[in-house]
């Protein structure tokens, strides 16, 4: 059974697994920061429920996440880095709730490829163990794969 998420139907939701140093911290991050419910863990992983999707923090201690940057649209971004697609008012929500708990934006929210084809909201920032996120809202999610102006 297929799930239905923002009015789009999603047939397999993704499972990520990544280290974090701290599952304490995870849990206050993920669960309390981000809203995501928390389901099954144990003394080494948690798994979250991330917006429809599977993500499990798994305890890898001194764990450090290396991370480079590439450009995009005259911004540095990290690379690698994960997040999801929301609708704006869901996006706005998330940005105000991460000033709320003081979250350090490595890319404060704002508009990208303002007034090209892929325009989009998008933000950036890391979670306690330093794994970077990035979430982004299109007011038209006709636009997500939108080729770029030639």
């Amino acid at each position: 059974m297929p799930l239905i998420i923002y009015g789009a139907c999603m047939p397999n939701p993704f499972h990520l697994a990544f280290p974090v140093d701290d599952l304490d911290a995870a849990r206050s991050f993920y669960g309390t920061v981000l809203g995501c419910p928390e389901g099954r863990s144990t003394q080494s992983w948690i798994d979250f429920d991330f917006f429809g999707h599977q993500i499990v923090t798994h305890l890898v201690p001194r764990a450090k996440p290396s991370a480079t940057a590439g450009a995009v649209d005259g911004h540095k971004v990290p690379i690698p880095h994960f997040g999801i697609v929301l609708d704006m008012p869901d996006w706005k929500a998330l940005a105000e709730r991460a000033r709320k708990h003081g979250i350090s934006f490595g890319m404060e929210p704002q508009i990208r490829f303002e007034g090209r084809p892929g325009e989009q909201a998008t933000m950036f920032f890391c979670d306690p163990a330093g794994n970077a996120l990035e979430f982004k809202a299109f007011s038209d999610m006709k636009q997500l794969f939108a080729l770029q102006d030639e």
